[in-house]
């Protein structure tokens, strides 16, 4: 495992307006941007002034994410998503929608006690 376990692992912000969100973080913090083709759209990652660190995410509310909640979602590596998700509902947590993967690891959107949202993501072997 390449991320320690109870970090956070990337952050992305989902919006209908993925495009001006864009324009607006890479002229206010001075990120560079990398487009991420999703087929008919991009999907943008932000990167460092120096383009060398990717910092997080911009996506789109469609397609594979037309259901993800909007805003900034802070994506939390855990040790076993299958038991963190059992621990979400069984502490009064709300899991939100399916389970999906990246590359070899998985992750989840989930609602806490409070009402926010974040994902737990688990990396897979070969991260």
């Amino acid at each position: 495992m390449t991320t320690k376990i109870g970090t956070m692992g990337w952050l992305d912000i989902t919006d209908e307006q993925a495009p001006a969100l864009r324009d607006f973080y890479q002229s206010v913090v001075g990120f560079q941007i990398e487009a991420m083709s999703m087929d008919d759209y991009d999907d943008y990652i932000l990167k460092t002034a120096d383009g060398e660190t990717m910092v997080a995410g911009i996506v789109n509310k469609r397609g594979p994410n037309a259901e993800v909640p909007k805003g900034w979602i802070p994506y939390f590596v855990v040790a076993d998503l299958d038991q963190s998700l059992e621990q979400v509902t069984g502490l009064g947590g709300q899991i939100i929608g399916n389970e999906r993967s990246y590359g070899d690891g998985r992750f989840c959107f989930i609602r806490d006690p409070s009402d926010a949202i974040c994902a737990l993501f688990q990396e897979g072997e070969s991260s």
